[in-house]
């Protein structure tokens, strides 16, 4: 049964959800249902001119921050500093990649015209990230997401270079781990996201990890002055 939502700020129980994930339909995206849906184990999925879906997925893959599964040949190019990674310098910029540029394994939804508008105000309001990798001082890579409490939700990543979101996405789980986050989350499981180390968890054990995860409060919000990489400029 999907539930059809109503302008209350209210959504129905995960476990509610259909085999699929499918939780609700409607509502909109404002920012207090937005934050309200993360926090309950929910998030907006849908296509350009469809009604808002709603998802709870009985699977969710989960990367422990500092963990990531890093190949042989990604480390080197870490090692080497191909890429310069930087955090909330160039959120629109990411934001149009995304939407824009074929890519395999990105974190979850399509990026709608309104779900940019929204999460732009996230990001002003210090609740959505982005991370960056650049090459030559061009934007060539990066991913952004929802963070509250202490766990991140990644929504979509892109890359114009090999190995530049992944990357990326190395430093923000380090940088994750420094802060103390519980766990990033992945939203749907795919063979690219389990290749760099995500464990699939239940939906109940979600919801348990949820429930601690956003107790917790880092020490900061304000990623933007945080740098990766050979140069300390951009």
């Amino acid at each position: 049964m999907i539930f059809k939502l109503s302008d209350e700020l209210i959504f129905p129980p995960v476990e509610y959800a259909d085999s699929d994930g499918v939780l609700a339909i409607g509502g909109d995206l404002s920012v207090s249902r937005l934050l309200l849906a993360y926090a309950s184990g929910i998030f907006p999925w849908f296509n350009e001119g469809d009604p808002i879906l709603w998802w709870a997925p009985p699977l969710r893959p989960i990367f422990t921050p500092g963990h990531l599964k890093v190949s042989k040949s990604l480390r080197q190019i870490i090692r080497k500093g191909v890429y310069k990674v930087t955090f909330d310098r160039a959120f629109e910029e990411v934001l149009f990649h995304c939407a824009s540029v074929p890519r395999e394994g990105q974190f979850g939804t399509w990026l709608t015209a309104d779900m940019k508008k929204a999460y732009t105000i996230l990001f002003q309001l210090g609740y959505c990230h982005s991370v960056e990798a650049w090459h030559q001082d061009q934007l060539v890579g990066g991913l952004y997401g929802v963070s509250i409490g202490g766990f991140f939700v990644g929504e979509s990543m892109f890359h114009l270079k090999d190995n530049a979101s992944k990357v990326a996405f190395y430093y923000l789980s380090e940088w994750l781990h420094e802060l103390g986050f519980h766990f990033i989350d992945g939203q749907v499981p795919t063979s690219h996201l389990m290749s760099l180390g995500a464990k699939e968890v239940a939906r109940n054990d979600y919801m348990a990890l949820l429930r601690k995860a956003i107790q917790y409060q880092p020490h900061t919000k304000n990623w933007r002055g945080k740098m990766f990489g050979l140069s300390q400029s951009k």
